[in-house]
């Protein structure tokens, strides 16, 4: 049985997301919202499910990481709720939380070790160089000092614990 957290509203506040008593479960995000029509993804049952405290299993499953953050559904929603953030502000949750799934951490340890979320290997700068582009982008994968930038940003926020 599902153990309702009712501080969880506030605790999505305080992380970035609108106060989810806003929404009054309509069902236009769902219904607009192109993850859903090509997976289990429900807009609207995550914003239930934050209004009615039910943390861990917002924490624990999968429907939090199936929004691609198009925001086609507070494009769409009549009360004008910034959903993204709320769905945001749940992962951010779950990130503290030390709740991170395997492809993420990958993603974010690319981040952390070039700067960049998709390693450069052999293949990808063979592909860049048939496309006529230079095999290195000009990110910060092509500037050192830019690099050294970044990397104080995340040492300084403790982007490396989040992802341990």
């Amino acid at each position: 049985m599902a153990t309702p957290n009712s501080e969880f509203y506030d605790e999505i506040a305080a992380n970035g997301g609108a106060n989810v008593k806003l929404c009054f479960q309509c069902g236009t995000c769902t219904a607009g919202c192109p993850s859903g029509q090509e997976t289990a993804y429900r807009t609207r049952k995550v914003m239930r499910m934050a209004q009615l405290g039910l943390k861990d299993e917002l924490l624990n499953g999968d429907d939090i990481w199936q929004c691609t953050t198009c925001y086609t559904c507070e494009e769409r929603c009549p009360r004008g709720v910034p959903i993204v953030d709320v769905v945001l502000a749940i992962r951010n949750i779950a990130v503290q939380e030390g709740k991170m799934f395997d492809a993420h951490k990958k993603t974010a340890s690319n981040l952390i070790k070039y700067g960049h979320t998709v390693d450069l290997n052999d293949k990808v700068k063979a592909m860049r160089a048939e496309l006529g582009l230079p095999e290195v982008p000009p990110t910060l994968l092509a500037n050192d000092k830019a690099k050294a930038d970044f990397d104080k940003i995340l040492a300084k926020v403790g982007f490396g614990k989040l992802v341990e």
